[in-house]
C-alpha cells in the first residue's frame, strides 16, 4: 500500500477560512465533551481590524490535506514583536492546531509554522497558544478529558500531547484548572474560620457583590486592584481606565452580579474575584453560529430560563498589602453563602489557567479556597536551535530580558 501524500495550502480566501474554521466540527464528532466555539470568536483573532496585535505582528493559517483532498489538519502561526522581545530569544507562536493521529501530518504543520516564524526573525515558538489573551485557547489538554471545556478553553484528543512531544516541543509550563463545589467539608470550615478571623481584626474589612447600577465604579476598582496585584509581573501591562470601562461594558449582558465579588478595607478596594456564567453550557448548541437568533437564545437561557449551572472564574486578584490575611477566604466564603442560598442555581465553580509558575496562587486555591484540580493543559516551547539549552518558564516575579 502506498504511503499517503499530505499537502499544505495557505488560507487566503474566505472559502479557505471557512474550511479552516469548520474542520474541527467534523474532527470532533467522536468526542462528546468537545464544545464547538463560535465562528466569530475565531475570525476575530485573525482580523487586523479587531486584534490589536496586528499593529506590530503578523499571522498566517494553513490547512493540511491528504491525497484524496480531504482536510486532515490545520494550524496558525503568529508573532507580536513587542511580546517576542521580552523573551530570552525572540519567540512567536503556533496555535489552533488540529490533526488526525498521524505524526507526519503534525510535522508538516509544525514545520510550516517554524519556517514562517524563523523567516521573520523568531528563534522559538510556543504552542499551542492564542494570538491574543492568554486566557483564551492556550495549551494542550493533557489531563481531564472527561470534562467539558470552559468558554474559549481548549479541548483536544489525548494523542495531541504525543504529537507535540515527538516533534520536539518541551514543557514550558502547565496550566491547572480547579473545580469548587458546595458541600460540608474541612475546606468549607476553613473558609468560614479564616473569614471570621479577618473580620475580627476590626480593620474595616468587608466583601460585597457588585451593583450593576455602579458598573463604572466597579471597573475602576477592578483596575486599581489589578494594577497592584498583576501588573508588577514581567510581561503583564497595567490596565488603563478606558480599557477597564470597556471590558465591563462588554461583559454587562452576561454578568450575574451575585458572582462578582470585591473585598475592601476602609472602603478601599483590595481584592476581587470576577466570574461569569459559563457560556459553553449554552453556545455548544449553536454549531459555531452567532446570529440574531443565537444571541436572543443566549440571553433567554441566561436571564429567563437561567439554565446555566456552571460558573467560570475569570480572574482572582488580591492587592499585595492584603495578601496572606484571609481576604481570599472571605471572598470565597461569600461565594459559599450565595451557593447555599435558595436563589442559587449553580452547581460548581471552575477556575482555569493557574500556571505552575505561580505556586502561591496554586497553594492558595487548594488550601484556602478548597478547590481541587481536575484538568491540566501544557504550553510547549520549541527552540529552533536544537543545541540551545531549554529553560522552563520562570516563576512569577522573576525578571526576564528587558526591552
Amino acid at each position: 500500500m502506498s504511503k499517503p501524500i499530505y499537502t499544505l495550502e495557505q488560507v487566503i480566501t474566505p472559502r479557505q477560512e471557512q474550511w479552516w474554521i469548520d474542520y474541527p466540527k467534523e474532527h470532533y464528532k467522536a468526542y462528546p465533551h468537545w464544545i464547538c466555539p463560535l465562528d466569530n470568536d475565531l475570525r476575530e483573532v485573525f482580523d487586523p481590524t479587531r486584534n490589536e496585535l496586528f499593529a506590530d505582528g503578523e499571522a498566517v493559517r494553513w490547512i493540511a490535506r491528504d491525497g484524496a483532498g480531504r482536510i486532515v489538519g490545520r494550524i496558525a502561526a503568529f508573532y507580536s514583536r513587542s511580546k517576542a522581545s521580552i523573551e530570552e530569544q525572540p519567540t512567536g507562536g503556533c496555535g489552533f492546531f488540529e490533526s488526525i493521529d498521524e505524526q507526519e501530518v503534525a510535522n508538516l504543520l509544525f514545520d510550516a509554522a517554524r519556517d514562517w516564524l524563523a523567516a521573520r526573525g523568531m528563534e522559538a515558538m510556543d504552542g499551542p497558544i492564542n494570538f491574543g489573551q492568554r486566557s483564551d485557547w492556550w495549551g494542550v489538554l493533557v489531563d481531564g478529558f472527561d470534562y467539558e471545556p470552559l468558554y474559549k478553553n481548549p479541548y483536544n484528543p489525548p494523542y495531541y500531547q504525543r504529537l507535540f512531544e515527538q516533534y520536539g516541543f518541551q514543557n514550558y509550563f502547565n496550566q491547572n484548572s480547579y473545580i469548587w463545589t458546595l458541600g460540608e467539608s474541612e475546606a468549607s470550615e476553613r473558609l468560614k474560620s479564616r473569614a471570621e478571623r479577618l473580620y475580627a481584626l476590626g480593620e474595616g474589612y468587608r466583601v460585597e457583590q457588585i451593583d450593576l447600577k455602579h458598573l463604572e465604579e466597579a471597573a475602576e476598582q477592578f483596575r486599581t486592584v489589578y494594577n497592584k496585584a498583576w501588573a508588577m509581573f514581567t510581561g503583564v501591562k497595567p490596565i488603563e481606565r478606558e480599557e477597564a470601562q470597556a471590558l465591563l461594558r462588554q461583559m454587562k449582558p452576561i454578568i450575574d452580579p451575585r458572582i462578582i465579588i470585591f473585598a475592601y478595607k476602609h472602603d478601599e478596594p483590595i481584592g476581587f474575584f470576577v466570574s461569569i456564567p459559563d457560556l459553553n453550557r449554552i453556545i455548544g448548541r449553536f454549531g459555531g453560529k452567532f446570529g440574531i437568533w443565537q444571541k436572543v437564545r443566549l440571553l433567554w437561557e441566561l436571564k429567563v430560563r437561567k439554565s446555566c449551572d456552571r460558573i467560570f472564574g475569570l480572574i482572582f486578584g488580591i492587592a499585595p498589602e492584603a495578601q496572606g490575611k484571609g481576604v481570599e477566604s472571605a471572598i470565597m466564603y461569600k461565594y459559599q453563602q450565595f451557593m447555599e442560598s435558595a436563589a442559587n442555581r449553580y452547581k460548581s465553580l471552575e477556575m482555569a489557567w493557574i500556571g505552575d509558575f505561580n505556586p502561591v496562587m496554586n497553594r492558595m486555591i487548594t488550601t484556602y479556597v478548597g478547590a481541587s484540580r481536575h484538568k491540566m493543559h501544557t504550553t510547549y516551547r520549541y527552540l529552533f536551535d536544537r543545541e540551545k539549552e531549554f529553560k522552563r518558564c520562570p516563576r512569577l516575579g522573576l525578571k526576564r530580558k528587558e526591552n
